[in-house]
């Protein structure tokens, strides 16, 4: 199965949707992607992108509220907050303090923006 994400004018992930790979298959049963945004235009209109569950391209999988970054070929999670960076080569945002390692199941941990660290309960 393929899956091929709906973007808006903004760039924006609107809806993700599966397309069978036989609808995106060639004359030499090559799978091409132009084929399933045609397929995809042809029913819904709008702007399709592919998009790979296993992350072999595009880096992530697409998500509704992503953003399709062109230049880095790349879909990109909404910022979590406003002081996380992103990682070019994953193309996922990173707090700038690493969280601490904690014992799963007995600790959580989650981001206190106002003061910039992880906190630890």
């Amino acid at each position: 199965m393929a899956h091929f994400a709906k973007i808006n004018a903004e760039n924006i992930v609107e809806q993700v949707v599966v397309v069978e790979n036989t609808v995106l298959e060639d004359g030499d049963l090559v799978e091409q992607e132009s084929l399933g945004i045609q397929f995809l235009q042809s029913l819904f209109g709008g702007e399709w992108v592919q998009t790979s569950y296993n992350k072999v391209f595009r880096k992530n999988f697409a998500g509704i509220g992503h953003v399709y970054d062109a230049e880095r070929d790349a879909f990109i999670p909404p910022k979590p907050f406003d002081s996380w960076v992103l990682d070019e080569s994953t193309c996922l945002w990173e707090a700038p303090v690493p969280m601490p390692d904690i014992e799963l199941g007995v600790e959580t941990a989650y981001w206190d923006e106002d003061n910039l660290q992880w906190v630890v309960e």
